[in-house]
């Protein structure tokens, strides 16, 4: 676990976007936190809650993950010798839905300040198509989308890459052409932590647990279909994809509460259980064997 959920009162000039990006979150996470808030005029004095507690995403603690359902990018710097290991986590926005973004590991292996944008010929024509040519190469500055701080991933044959951003209020969306997007501040200090070679995990996981003085907490974000775009919760999915994350630990889930978990997918942890201390002879004993511990299906 990571993080605690926080409280703060707008003040008259705030706006929910204000707020998201002044303490690290992106757009989908402050909005599914403050159901029914105005995102423009929240209201001065309104409580507003700051979701920052979060489960560590299923991947190795080395290097960067981006876990493309939470929209959340997690750091991991090499620890100090006698330190205890930390992690940084910034908002960030995925690919689109006809821009997907690839799956698995990877490496930083380019870095680059104020880099010049050269649009693929497939976005030149979109761009036109709409009646807003793109010239074949966009100069650092206001206009250009990668911002000033771009590092490329080494993906295939293709270009991939974490960049900054000329359009900060999108970060958290699926709005970029498959690459992993983040507010201006947060790319800056993350080009300047993360070195050549850092490795990158990639991954899918809209479902994590984690185990909190025996109980059994799950994080449920809304699912990304294989295009990156944002799709309904299905309970017999996202019901499997729990058994998985729990993979062979033996946990008694109130299937009442991770139902609703599942289908709410407010990003936010919630108990759904408690974890079971069963001896091996009980555990196979048990009609179904491990499985068995699960409550209320």
């Amino acid at each position: 676990m990571l993080g605690t959920d926080i409280r703060v009162k707008v003040t008259y000039q705030d706006t929910l976007l204000d707020i998201a990006r002044r303490y690290g979150l992106g757009y989908p996470e402050i909005i599914r936190a403050n159901p029914g808030v105005d995102i423009w005029l929240p209201g001065e004095g309104r409580e507003i809650l700051l979701p920052a507690r979060r489960i560590l995403p299923p991947a190795p603690h080395d290097g960067i993950v981006v876990n493309l359902p939470e929209h959340r990018l997690y750091y991991y710097p090499k620890p100090t010798r006698g330190k205890k290991p930390v992690v940084i986590t910034y908002p960030v926005s995925i690919g689109r839905m006809d821009w997907r973004s690839p799956l698995g590991q990877t490496r930083i292996i380019g870095k680059e300040r104020h880099p010049n944008w050269y649009p693929p010929e497939s976005i030149r024509k979109e761009h036109a198509a709409r009646g807003d040519p793109l010239p074949k190469v966009v100069p650092p500055g206001p206009n250009n989308p990668l911002g000033e701080y771009k590092m490329r991933l080494a993906v295939g044959d293709g270009t991939y890459e974490i960049h900054g951003t000329n359009n900060p209020v999108a970060v958290g969306l699926a709005v970029t052409h498959g690459c992993i997007r983040m507010y201006p501040e947060d790319v800056a200090a993350l080009f300047a932590l993360a070195p050549m070679g850092t490795k990158v995990w990639l991954i899918n996981e809209p479902v994590k647990v984690a185990y909190t003085d025996g109980k059994l907490l799950m994080e449920v974000h809304p699912p990304v279909d294989s295009e990156g775009q944002t799709v309904k919760p299905n309970l017999q999915v996202m019901s499997q994809k729990l058994r998985r994350a729990l993979g062979h630990d033996t946990a008694a889930i109130h299937w009442d509460f991770a139902r609703e978990a599942l289908e709410a997918a407010t990003g936010m942890p919630a108990v759904v259980g408690l974890q079971a201390y069963l001896d091996p002879a009980s555990a196979d004993a048990a009609p179904g064997g491990k499985a068995a511990a699960d409550s209320g299906q």
